[in-house]
């Protein structure tokens, strides 16, 4: 089989969707959820990787090509002695189907030892993601970047033209929330629950899901207040427990001010608030959250959580007050915001599913309860009478 005569189209924003902006690299662009203003207001290397990590991202182009490629350069993390999170995975979508997946492979991997902090990094050649037998009729097509893994895209490159697909009419979802929204523990980029639930309700994702990073940041809210939107969900808690960031008198005055700072630019769009999902752990239990040294010892990653139940009535976070306080803040604000609603996030995942369905690791859904959540989310927030309906 002879290769096509290629056709390499450079990827600009015209060509991306559910990003801030793009970074010129020497292997092609970064792609990054957050505009660098607001990276450079906190230097923090989990906000800096996770950020970087395409979750929702893809690259959308209309062509007759029946062979596409594309060359990624992956960087990733992994802590030694303990199992590497899977490779990263590239999916395909023709018309709206799901058709193929490549699997990503090589790049830069950064090992840190928790015992001694020592740092090793491991640099490899980029892999390209190729999709052949594509039919030669026009279609959309849409290259879904991984989830979980920070890449550098490079050339795309295709044997026929590549035309912008413009706008699609759907309304765009604005959604923000933590390493559970960004995907952690999902198999593929179309898997992860946001992703499920817009693909299901016909809506455009922009997703900032921010593994470990939900927490309130006023940058963040002003990322939302401009960035262009129909419908907005924010998911808060799980972060601002498990980093034992805040106690209850901080909790609440933050929480009005990043739905102050949404409004600012979207005073009327529907806006849903969501508290967090079951989660033993943290239910009843402030943080800071911690690998559960004893998994570790078996070369498995579960989570535990540090802290003295006792201290939740002074005002230490756990999941079980973030609820309540979340559900008064909507109660109250709704007086004069008639498009605020609030979500329980039981209501998604809640202590009978964990029974059928636990955590894995104690923390992040697996890929069926990505899933489960996705559809539910989209019946409850999407369908007939939901709030983001």
């Amino acid at each position: 089989m002879t290769d096509p005569t290629w056709i390499t189209t450079p990827i600009t924003d015209s060509l991306v969707r559910g990003a801030a902006e793009l970074e010129q690299t020497e292997h092609g662009v970064l792609v990054h959820r957050l505009p660098a203003w607001a990276r450079q207001q906190w230097v923090d290397p989990q906000l800096t990787m996770v950020e970087s990590q395409p979750s929702g991202v893809r690259i959308a182009f209309r062509s007759t090509a029946t062979v596409v490629e594309l060359d990624v350069l992956r960087s990733r993390m992994r802590y030694a002695g303990l199992p590497p999170r899977p490779d990263g995975v590239l999916e395909l979508v023709v018309d709206g189907q799901v058709v193929d997946h490549a699997v990503t492979a090589g790049g830069v991997e950064t090992t840190v030892d928790l015992a001694t902090g020592d740092i090793s990094r491991q640099v490899d050649a980029p892999s390209t993601a190729r999709f052949a037998g594509l039919g030669e009729a026009m279609k959309d097509i849409e290259i879904w970047l991984p989830h979980n893994e920070s890449v550098e895209v490079g050339a795309l490159r295709t044997d026929a033209p590549v035309e912008e697909q413009g706008p699609t009419g759907r309304r765009v979802w604005l959604h923000h929330g933590s390493s559970i929204s960004h995907g952690s523990n999902a198999t593929r980029p179309t898997g992860i629950w946001p992703v499920a639930a817009a693909r299901s309700s016909g809506v455009d994702l922009v997703n900032l899901g921010l593994g470990g990073s939900a927490l309130l940041d006023p940058f963040t809210a002003r990322t939302m207040r401009d960035t262009a939107a129909d419908v907005i969900s924010v998911k808060i808690g799980i972060n601002l427990v498990n980093s034992d960031l805040m106690r209850m008198r901080g909790f609440g005055p933050a929480v009005h001010g990043f739905l102050d700072t949404v409004r600012e630019g979207h005073p009327d769009a529907p806006l849903l608030v969501v508290s967090p999902i079951y989660c033993e752990i943290h239910e009843d239990t402030p943080g800071p959250g911690a690998f559960d040294p004893e998994a570790a010892a078996r070369g498995e990653i579960r989570f535990i959580a540090t802290g003295d139940p006792a201290e939740a009535v002074a005002g230490r976070l756990t999941l079980r007050t973030i609820r309540q306080a979340l559900a008064e803040i909507v109660k109250q604000r709704q007086a004069a915001d008639p498009h605020l609603s609030y979500l329980d996030g039981r209501e998604l995942y809640s202590e009978s599913d964990a029974a059928g369905h636990p955590l894995p690791d104690a923390l992040h859904p697996d890929a069926e309860t990505h899933r489960l959540i996705g559809e539910r989310f989209a019946r409850l927030a999407f369908g007939e009478g939901g709030p983001l309906g």
